[in-house]
């Protein structure tokens, strides 16, 4: 799950470089082109096989886990223990099932509009997506909608990231000040990253 989880962080870094190009202010044209190069280079589309295979492996590692903890202590402490365990951690599942409904609902406005299992909005491309995101932001509830789920996947990441390093061994007294650092700023960058794009449409269209 960890390491699964590692390889989405890196993704999604590639995904906010794309997305901000939709500021650019140049009618679309950086952003379109990053699409259709996305789109149509086949290492990125044999990418994509990669990419849902890691979503997939970390959603299942993340809910077996969970079921093995619980089925650990099927009976729950009779006082809770004054334990350094952040809230974060002990509400990754519930934060987790919110960010994949988010996810569902980001795949059928924009992933399968292009692979054409949803129509898309009357005189838009399927594979328009600069105009396909202008009209989605430009709705403040889409929008709202939106920021809400990068939110919660930002409280997400911040401690998925701190999670994963020490699965993998990095949780020495030395670096995990650090760790926690970058950590919160990755969530901060990543999550408001995001959520500046509807902010931008909603008030400057």
């Amino acid at each position: 799950m960890a390491l699964a989880g590692l390889f989405l962080v890196v993704f999604l870094l590639v995904h906010l470089g794309i997305n901000l190009l939709l500021l650019a202010d140049d009618g679309g044209q950086s952003f379109s082109a990053a699409a259709a190069f996305m789109g149509t280079n086949p290492v990125i589309r044999l990418f994509e096989v990669v990419l849902f295979g890691g979503f997939l492996l970390h959603m299942a590692f993340g809910v077996l886990v969970t079921i093995r903890n619980r089925v650990s202590r099927p009976v729950r402490y009779q006082h809770k223990s004054q334990s350094e365990t952040s809230p974060l951690s002990k509400y990754m599942i519930h934060s987790g099932i919110i960010v994949f409904i988010f996810l569902v609902l980001h795949f059928i406005d924009f992933y399968f509009v292009k692979i054409g299992l949803v129509a898309p909005p009357a005189g838009i491309d399927r594979h328009d997506f600069y105009h396909r995101s202008l009209l989605l932001f430009s709705d403040k509830g889409y929008a709202s909608i939106y920021m809400i789920g990068f939110l919660f996947l930002g409280f997400h990441l911040n401690h998925a990231v701190q999670a994963a390093f020490q699965t993998i061994g990095m949780n020495h007294n030395k670096y995990i000040g650090t760790i926690k650092v970058v950590s919160i700023l990755y969530a901060i960058i990543v999550a408001g990253g995001f959520m500046v794009i509807p902010v931008r449409f909603m008030l400057f269209r």
